[in-house]
């Protein structure tokens, strides 16, 4: 048996705030230039968010007004969770740019040849990864998959009233044993809840287990020994900002594919198509994603590098874990 285990967070968790925040001003930024150059970095704390990074853009957009709709949005409106949409302090500190970065990013060394995708270079150097298996619709790892679903149904019990008492923060973690590579069992459940002061203990506990886990996670994956910790350290009142400091890109591993790929340790969040972090990795993503729908092989890797200024991969390698119906340099080929 090999044992994966992955988590996920929930929208209200500082860091993954952080994220959201970031990526709502780049939202707003592409709407007004398609073609700006965005990097949105978020720092969260008690009842304070900076707003920093590199920005070049035609037009403007009110930093101040998305942060605190966004804080309102997740549902941070009171002031008793440490951050509230209303009275938080809003810093904004960006800069253009860098000169040096633009004129290898605006125009690459391929620019010459005429060709449309010549024209941009990546903005900088880096590894990429893309992975797709057929453990799951989604095409992604059953950990992961069952982490999210775990923390995507707080959120929405949250919201619509279903459990009033839930706060914002909160995180899940799916461990999953595995025949080989087909899934067979969950080995163990963790769910992290925030909460209001008076709930009582028990009953948060029974509610997430009937209608958090169980209605998410299928039965046929509970086993005998499934180990269900449900707010283990018995009290999670004080979550969000409050408690941990929220930063841009601080969630990669959860963003992409729990512990069942490598990471090439770039961030997603703020970050404009010309950041091969993101856009990269998203392609990279694609392709082993149709390897895998075609039936080309049940796991799929796709590991791509940028070197700055540069429109094409300077390397990519394509690995199937010997799941492949043909061989991995054809597929790399092929691609």
């Amino acid at each position: 048996m090999t044992i994966l285990t992955s988590e996920s967070v929930t929208e209200g968790h500082p860091d993954k705030l952080a994220d959201r925040i970031s990526d709502a001003i780049l939202d707003a930024i592409l709407a007004i230039d398609p073609n700006a150059r965005v990097a949105a970095e978020t720092t969260l704390s008690v009842g304070l968010a900076l707003i920093a990074g590199e920005i070049t853009c035609r037009g403007y957009v009110d930093i101040q007004k998305i942060v605190r709709e966004t804080l309102r949005e997740v549902g941070y409106t009171k002031s008793e969770y440490g951050i509230d949409a209303t009275s938080a302090a809003v810093l904004v500190a960006i800069n253009e740019q860098s000169p040096d970065i633009a004129q290898g990013v605006n125009r690459a060394q391929e620019a010459d040849s005429g060709e449309e995708y010549d024209q941009l270079g990546a903005g900088d150097q880096g590894i990429m990864f893309g992975y797709a298996c057929d453990e799951t619709p989604e095409l992604m790892p059953l950990p992961i998959t069952l982490a999210h679903r775990l923390t995507y149904r707080l959120s929405e019990l949250r919201k619509s009233g279903a459990l009033p008492y839930l706060r914002p923060d909160g995180k899940a973690q799916v461990t999953v044993a595995y025949d080989g590579i087909v899934p067979r069992q969950v080995a163990a459940v963790v769910v992290s809840a925030q909460h209001d002061e008076n709930v009582n203990f028990a009953k948060l506990q029974q509610e997430i287990e009937s209608q958090v886990i169980r209605a998410v996670i299928p039965e046929r994956y509970f086993g005998p020994h499934t180990k269900l910790l449900i707010n283990p350290t018995g009290r999670f009142v004080v979550g969000g900002p409050q408690s941990d400091t929220g930063l841009t890109g601080r969630k990669i591993i959860i963003d992409t594919y729990g512990s069942s790929a490598p990471h090439g340790g770039g961030a997603f969040s703020g970050k404009d198509a010309t950041k091969v972090d993101r856009s990269a990795s998203y392609y990279a993503r694609y392709i082993a994603k149709n390897v895998v729908a075609a039936g080309l092989a049940r796991r799929c890797q796709v590991q791509l590098a940028y070197a700055i200024g540069v429109a094409h991969p300077i390397s990519m390698a394509v690995d199937t874990f010997g799941t492949g119906a043909v061989e991995d340099e054809v597929l790399a080929r092929a691609v």
